[in-house]
């Protein structure tokens, strides 16, 4: 049967993945996005309809829920400020509301497992908000599956890269008390299954139900089976009393490129055992012949991706900060405030083609093709303060898309071949962007052309960008320099 299915937050690590799944099963799939830009370099985005929207602007969830069958809701406030909560409740009554209205006949919502006999108001701040908003779906009169998973093991998942860059760069670790806590994790192609699978479940299920995969370890002993299937020296791991979730996420952002504020909302989930109290939804969504995943074939799977340079989606892909209604630097005017402008242009003695594989390949293990030195202290200064830092790098080696994550970049607009547009999410009093295109002039020669842009924010804008404009000529110029050397260099 065919089914008409909305998918929300198609950006982001799980709904990126989803939706290639969904359209593989035969559905219809509308996915409502705040930036619809940044899936139009997805492999599947020609298959798909996409709207723009908000989940909590009621009047664009209303227009996107027309003729919906199945509505996903897969938006969390991973990382946000104080008043999360609050704008999750409110999103989650809006997409109830919505889906009654439009006639949907059913929502599937992905949530936290959330540990017995625990009490609510002792959960931590994001596993307490996913439980409130499953809550608000199955009271919202659609018919409604809650799946809750505990740690999800797949290529570019937060809980993963946490798990793989604790265990790769640590052989000595000094850890906190939850590393002894138990666990249930779910392989990621077990949680696609699962959410595809929920589409087609009877009018009559409106309930939560638990998933997980088919082992119960501590999170020490899943550090041990990374270090195995990496082919990594046993790891020797002290757990210590001392280490608070807030020490905890400062500890995980330091050795991670996960950055404490996404750290914190993983780490507080560890504090208590979080086992699934049941399997019900094999009566619905049977389980494959061969069985669920386990965790060392999880693993390996993702281990296999990454060597692969096949990561599909990362939890990267949805920490846009800002508003959508953030200006552009093409904007005319600029809104009336200052933009302030670093331009550098080249002539390189090489093809556009080969520039610009330069120009694309930027970041990550390839580097800023300028002083090494003062990008690494930009990036430990910007974690320091709770940035993303530089760790994050790339998804892919030599491509990019636009809403990438780039180091401590975003990509903003991409024009295969000639522009790539970079927004800053470093932490910076103001806004920024990073511009690189390959052209030609006049006389038919390539042509590198650079610009930096920043928009500063109050005073201290002002006096950030003058602070460290005398070291434009040292990192723009010799980035200019450097870019145009390296794509001479590029074989025909």
């Amino acid at each position: 049967m065919t089914l008409t299915c909305l998918v929300t937050g198609a950006s982001g690590y799980i709904g990126g993945r989803l939706v290639p799944e969904l359209l593989d099963a035969g559905h219809t799939v509308r996915c409502l996005v705040r930036t619809p830009g940044k899936l139009r370099d997805h492999p599947w985005a020609p298959r798909a309809e996409v709207v723009r929207g908000d989940v909590t602007d009621e009047e664009s969830v209303l227009a996107a829920m027309e003729g919906v069958d199945v509505a996903y809701y897969l938006v969390h406030a991973l990382g946000s400020g104080r008043d999360f909560e609050e704008t999750d409740r409110r999103a989650a009554e809006i997409f109830g509301r919505a889906a009654k209205a439009a006639g949907v006949r059913r929502i599937v919502y992905l949530g936290g497992l959330t540990p017995a006999g625990v009490p609510e108001r002792q959960l931590s701040p994001h596993l307490r908000s996913r439980t409130e908003v499953g809550r608000v779906l199955l009271a919202s009169g659609v018919p409604t599956a809650v799946l809750r998973a505990a740690v999800i093991i797949g290529s570019g998942s937060a809980s993963f890269e946490m798990l793989r860059y604790l265990t790769e760069r640590l052989p000595v670790m000094v850890t906190p008390r939850w590393v002894g806590t138990r666990i249930q994790p779910i392989a990621v192609r077990d949680v696609l299954r699962h959410l595809v699978g929920c589409a087609a479940l009877p009018p009559e299920v409106n309930r939560a139900f638990d998933v997980g995969g088919p082992d119960v370890l501590t999170y020490r002993a899943m550090m041990l089976k990374y270090a195995e299937v990496a082919g990594l020296p046993p790891r020797l791991i002290v757990p210590v009393p001392v280490l608070t979730p807030r020490l905890s996420s400062h500890w995980v952002g330091l050795v991670t490129p996960v950055p404490a504020g996404i750290a914190r909302p993983l780490t507080e989930s560890l504090r208590h055992e979080v086992v699934c109290h049941d399997h019900d939804i094999a009566a619905w969504v049977p389980d494959p012949p061969q069985g669920m995943i386990g965790v060392e074939r999880a693993l390996e799977l993702a281990l296999q991706r990454i060597r692969d340079a096949n990561v599909v989606t990362r939890w990267s892909s949805a920490s846009v900060p800002g508003a959508p209604s953030d200006p552009l630097p093409t904007d005319p005017d600029w809104a009336g405030g200052s933009l302030y402008t670093d331009r550098r242009a080249r002539v390189v003695d090489a093809s556009p083609e080969a520039l610009w594989r330069v120009i694309e390949g930027i970041g990550g293990d390839n580097g800023w093709y300028s002083f090494p030195l003062a990008w690494a202290v930009r990036g430990w200064l910007d974690r320091f303060v709770g940035g993303v830092g530089l760790r994050r790098g790339r998804r892919d080696a030599t491509r990019l898309r636009t809403g990438d994550s780039l180091d401590f970049w975003r990509v903003e607009a991409i024009e295969p071949g000639k522009l790539l547009r970079l927004r800053a999410e470093m932490r910076l009093p103001g806004l920024a962007w990073l511009e690189l295109s390959a052209d030609r002039d006049d006389r038919g020669r390539t042509v590198y052309r650079q610009r930096a842009l920043f928009h500063p924010r109050g005073l201290a804008g002002h006096a950030y960008w003058w602070s460290v404009s005398p070291f434009h000529s040292v990192v723009f110029g010799g980035m200019a320099r450097n870019i145009a050397s390296a794509a001479q260099q590029v074989a025909p």
